[in-house]
């Protein structure tokens, strides 16, 4: 990453950040890039999906809050003196839990409208919000066969018929981006949505694809269980391009903007499991289809015209390189009185 971040990044150089859902899987991550960069960095997490663990390397070096960031008190007191924010806080889990738990991803429009309302009262100059490609209208993303490539113009609130979005979850991102909007128009703040892809790599859990299937390889199981046919493709994407795409986002200083932060390849499910089955260098014998379970959209993938436009940049770690960083990972931190109950966990994912 080198000369993206002396030429890109080094606007965050002593800058004061907040990251809201920064011990989280994607949030961590983050906040290490931030710290590489030079800034001067303030997490709160209330753990509830986050994990402590995660920042380890780098508590000494941030100020970690437990808390609540829909507790306005608390985040007011956090808010002084900082400039940028990374909003990652959220309701948020694999398809199993978004198709399960609609309430709690409602309320992330709650959550959304207390840190931009904060930011803005205390004088932040720029609001980065986690944004997903669950904003992008479901019909387009409906057929195995197509592959197309989402862009951003193809969800907004100017074009009758562009705003139809995937589920509770990806109804309140997308008001998420128009809160966002809304509080750039009124109050001046810089604002980017910046909408990730089916992100995946260490620390995240098994109730998301790439970790759970990788998971149920580490346990040999055969029949081998996969939701849906598994010819549904995504645009798995590895962290460290997540969080490269986040920060750039950051960097822009004028106006609203929204980004897509994936990969533009399409990739089956039976796809990403082969490359795990390589790293295993194992294979089952037999396959249970479980067609039965949420798969969401049959396809998904990034049109990164945008970011390569603005920054001259997309991801660059294929799923090869991604995958066997994240399966090392896996299996070098699982113990092994973990197996048992993660054989009975990965039964309902």
């Amino acid at each position: 990453m080198g000369k993206i971040l002396k030429d890109e990044l080094k606007v965050y150089h002593d800058k004061n950040i907040l990251i809201t859902g920064g011990a989280s899987f994607i949030g961590s991550h983050l906040a290490e890039l931030m710290l590489e960069s030079g800034a001067n960095i303030t997490v709160i997490d209330d753990l509830s999906s986050g994990k402590e663990e995660h920042i380890n390397d780098i508590k000494n070096n941030v100020n970690f809050i437990k808390g609540d960031v829909r507790n306005p008190d608390l985040l007011s007191t956090q808010m002084k003196n900082i400039e940028i924010v990374f909003n990652l806080a959220a309701m948020h889990g694999g398809r199993g839990y978004i198709e399960t738990h609609p309430v709690e991803c409602m309320n992330n429009m709650l959550l959304d409208h207390i840190v931009f309302d904060t930011a803005v009262k205390h004088g932040v100059e720029t609001i980065v919000h986690a944004s997903s490609a669950c904003v992008y209208p479901t019909n387009l993303q409906d057929d195995e066969e197509d592959r197309y490539l989402l862009s951003e113009e193809d969800a907004n609130f100017e074009e009758p018929g562009k705003a139809f979005s995937d589920g509770e979850y990806g109804w309140a991102k997308l008001m998420g981006e128009l809160q966002l909007n809304a509080f750039h128009k009124q109050y001046g703040v810089n604002g980017a949505a910046a909408r990730i892809f089916t992100a995946y790599g260490e620390r995240e859990n098994e109730s998301h694809a790439a970790v759970a299937l990788i998971a149920k390889a580490l346990l040999k199981l055969d029949p081998y269980p996969i939701w849906g046919n598994g010819l549904q493709t995504r645009n798995f994407t590895y962290v460290a391009d997540t969080v490269m795409g986040l920060a750039l986002a950051g960097t822009q200083t004028k106006g609203f903007e929204t980004l897509n932060v994936g990969t533009s390849s399409h990739y089956t499910i039976m796809e990403l499991c082969e490359v795990v089955f390589d790293f295993y260098e194992w294979r089952p014998e037999n396959f249970d289809f479980q067609l039965d379970k949420p798969v969401g959209v049959k396809s998904r993938a990034s049109d990164n015209t945008k970011i390569q436009r603005l920054f001259n940049w997309e991801p660059t770690i294929n799923l090869q390189e991604g995958v066997v960083k994240t399966a090392d990972w896996y299996r070098s931190n699982i113990k092994e009185d973990q197996l048992a109950d993660l054989e009975v966990k990965l039964m309902e994912r």
